[in-house]
């Protein structure tokens, strides 16, 4: 991707588009998916992928939230309120995806001095651009009392509407992050709000969950002002990406990635299960 301060990287990029996959699209796959990208291109110099995704009805939970003290309790609130609980394989903690909530994977080769910062700004220079369009200042910052805030919070006028996360394995980076574009991001807020208060239930717990403030979200829909769709910003996502010189190609997983797939997915699935027991 030019222009971002990454100048090793191939200008050819693979593109995976998962957006249409639709309710039984298992977010756990997505997770597997991303593992297998980065095995590919760490270790059998794959070339780098952006692929995009949407889950329906699913709260992440990160390690932490399924050690809290009534997590069962917690789990059973979100399935009455129609939502499916998983824990993800990497750091942070809960997030909610549905079908207004874009995700993006930035999958590159891991480089020596490379740093983590590195890989946010990636993301954080590419959303930029994809709405420099609009006449509003995206900033980077923690936004206290937002569910999972991070250092790369992304903000309009304080209300945080995306969060960045990363991770590194087999060689592989994989910058993801999930983007509020439809609905309410107070909403959303609120059903996580809920979550802590079934799972701690006034409990001392081993580490500061966030404590939700639901006005503190939104999403781009309500902080723009306009009726943008998850298929509008993937076509901004595309000519941001044109426009920036890289090349996408359209590849399917080869019958060695499909196979690596399969084992990571089976792996992430058995942990899964293991850690909510």
């Amino acid at each position: 991707m030019q222009n971002l301060n990454l100048p090793s990287i191939s200008p050819n990029w693979r593109f995976i588009d998962h957006t249409t996959f639709g309710p039984q699209f298992d977010a756990l796959q997505s997770f597997a998916y991303d593992d297998t990208l980065c095995t590919s291109i760490g270790q059998q110099d794959g070339i780098p992928t952006v692929r995009a995704w949407v889950h329906h009805q699913t709260v992440v939970l990160g390690i932490q939230d399924s050690r809290l003290p009534y997590i069962n309790s917690g789990r059973a609130f979100l399935e009455t309120n129609g939502h499916r609980a998983i824990v993800r394989n990497s750091g942070g903690l809960a997030v909610v995806l549905d079908e207004g909530v874009l995700n993006l994977s930035l999958i590159i080769k891991e480089e020596k001095g490379l740093s983590i910062d590195d890989g946010y700004n990636l993301m954080f220079s590419l959303i930029k651009r994809v709405f420099r369009s609009y006449p509003v200042e995206i900033e980077a910052y923690e936004v206290i009392g937002s569910y999972c805030p991070g250092s790369f919070d992304l903000s309009i006028g304080g209300k945080k509407f995306a969060g960045i996360s990363q991770r590194r394995i087999r060689g592989g980076i994989a910058v993801q992050i999930y983007l509020c574009i439809t609905g309410s991001g107070s909403a959303r807020a609120e059903l996580v709000q809920d979550f802590y208060e079934k799972a701690v239930q006034g409990s001392v717990t081993k580490f500061n969950y966030p404590i939700v403030q639901p006005e503190t979200m939104a999403s781009l829909n309500e902080l723009l002002d306009v009726d943008l769709s998850i298929a509008d910003v993937m076509m901004l996502l595309l000519k941001t990406l044109q426009t920036e010189g890289v090349k996408l190609v359209v590849q399917p997983f080869s019958a060695e990635e499909l196979a690596l797939f399969s084992e990571n997915y089976d792996r992430i699935r058995l942990r899964n299960e293991k850690v909510l027991k």
